[in-house]
């Protein structure tokens, strides 16, 4: 929703914007928006400026909002729907380390509290160890999940999962598929996979080490165009599911409203 209170010289947040019209923004999912991928991805890079969905104060059209915000300029003209007001109560200083984690903690962090749910009891992989990942094991520790499993090529990346909480690190490059190597830990699969790669094959192994009921959600780009290949029948007698999350269906108000509290 815009916010009627900001006023020149607010300390404020940009994020990505969203239509505040549809279902979705109604309960303050944003992320899931249905017009998400339309104003935030379409148009702002068109070949012409005129694609562009800003202009400035002349009628010029202006490139920009790419993500709602290109927010690694100096200055950037936005919707209103992008900026964020930050609390009264909360200082440039204390906003520090919270800028740098931006879309990376919206959507891993953004899944596993408000998409996945894990239990305290749940297992759960989350395959790349980038920013999305990591934003992932650390929702998923402050929720209590005891068995996390942090997945990558790389070890150096694993050895920072662990330092920050993993219990299991899997290097899918030393076993035969990420399927195997999740069963080699738990005979019977696991509960939650957070897929932030995109890397086809390994989506398809995701499938089949899940548990009876358990959950793949997709937030990683996939090359447009892929098809997954699954087991229908295995898959409905196992009660699979396989969800695609943007922004981990957060509102980026309520980073705010949390920073408040403290």
């Amino acid at each position: 929703m815009k916010d009627k209170t900001l006023r020149e010289g607010d300390l404020v947040l940009l994020s990505f914007t969203s239509c505040n019209d549809c279902s979705t923004c109604s309960e303050e999912r944003n992320g899931f928006c249905r017009s998400m991928t339309a104003i935030n991805f379409g148009g702002a890079r068109g070949i012409s400026a005129a694609d562009s969905p800003i202009k400035s104060t002349s009628g010029q059209p202006i490139r920009g909002q790419f993500f709602g915000q290109s927010s690694m300029s100096k200055l950037a003209i936005v919707q209103e729907t992008s900026v964020v007001k930050v609390p009264s109560n909360v200082t440039e200083l204390e906003l520090s380390w919270l800028a740098p984690l931006g879309c990376g903690y919206l959507t891993g962090a953004g899944t596993v509290l408000n998409v996945l749910k894990p239990k305290p009891t749940s297992r759960f992989a989350i395959l790349g160890m980038g920013a999305v990942g990591i934003a992932a094991l650390l929702a998923a520790k402050a929720q209590g999940v005891e068995n996390v499993i942090a997945v990558d090529i790389v070890d150096a990346k694993l050895e920072l999962a662990k330092s920050l909480g993993a219990s299991h690190a899997l290097n899918t490059k030393k076993v035969e598929s990420l399927d195997q190597g999740l069963r080699d830990m738990f005979t019977s699969g696991v509960d939650h996979i957070l897929d932030t790669t995109g890397v086809v094959p390994l989506l398809e192994s995701a499938v089949k080490a899940l548990d009876h009921e358990g959950t793949l959600a997709i937030v990683g780009v996939a090359p447009g165009g892929s098809s997954l290949r699954i087991d229908p029948l295995e898959f409905m007698i196992n009660c699979k599911r396989i969800v695609g999350a943007i922004e981990g269906s957060s509102n980026p108000a309520k980073v705010t409203q949390a920073l408040s509290v403290y």
